[in-house]
């Protein structure tokens, strides 16, 4: 059986397109685009050939088998390795909500489902929900309910939102609001059983959810106490 990761993908605005469309080819049809600002000084910039600190960052789930033959892609057919060109790299899922969710995530991947994946010695986990444009609070709402104190929002646009309905049944607007909650490993289940009853697909928000394992945090006293 196989590992899930979520894929982050950072680029040149301007490179957006084709970086889609290969991983289209890969059958990466569930991606969600966001746009960011690069903080290099001037001089790295025209040391590694850039002509502008506008960046895009585009986030996927992809099974740890499948990362070898799209790194040589992106390597062969992108030249990602060439100076400015971008950078991508892997984060190990820790959990999923729900199986129509997992279903999503991995569509057109023959993903078989493992037992909940746990790094040793971790306090903390990331949970990243992602709704409908507008149901930030809805979402918020559910996860202080469960002991979340905060989270932060990232305005996305999704692609290959055509597999919801095969996958779910239901229709997902294409612009998304990605929700970021650190919180403590033993409150992550509540948090994310929160968001999907009062948050979730049955919901004006049709918010996924999953998890990230966090290695270590500083800025967290007020949790830690």
């Amino acid at each position: 059986m196989s590992k899930l990761h979520l894929m982050t993908t950072i680029i040149n605005r301007n490179q957006i397109k084709k970086y889609y469309n290969l991983y289209e080819e890969d059958e990466l049809q569930v991606m969600f685009i966001t746009l960011g600002q690069g903080t290099a000084s001037g001089d790295i910039l025209d040391y590694l050939g850039l002509e502008s600190t506008e960046k895009a960052v585009i986030f996927s789930v992809l099974e740890e088998e499948r990362w070898s033959g799209i790194k040589k892609d992106l390597r062969q057919k992108l030249q990602i390795d060439a100076p400015g060109e971008g950078i991508a790299f892997l984060v190990p899922l820790s959990s999923i909500g729900g199986k129509k969710t997992l279903q999503f995530l991995t569509a057109n991947q023959e993903f078989q489902k493992e037992e909940e994946s746990v790094l040793k010695d971790t306090v903390y986990e990331l949970i990243i929900a992602i709704a409908n444009q507008g149901y930030i609070e809805l979402v918020m709402d559910a996860a202080r309910g469960a002991g979340a104190y905060g989270g932060t929002v990232i305005h996305a646009k999704g692609t290959g939102m055509e597999q919801a309905e095969k996958f779910m049944g239901v229709s997902l607007a294409a612009e998304k609001e990605m929700i970021f909650i650190v919180a403590k490993k033993e409150q992550k289940n509540l948090i994310m059983k929160a968001v999907m009853e009062q948050a979730g697909l049955t919901t004006k928000a049709k918010a996924v959810v999953f998890s990230l394992p966090v290695t270590d945090t500083a800025g967290l006293k007020l949790l830690e106490d």
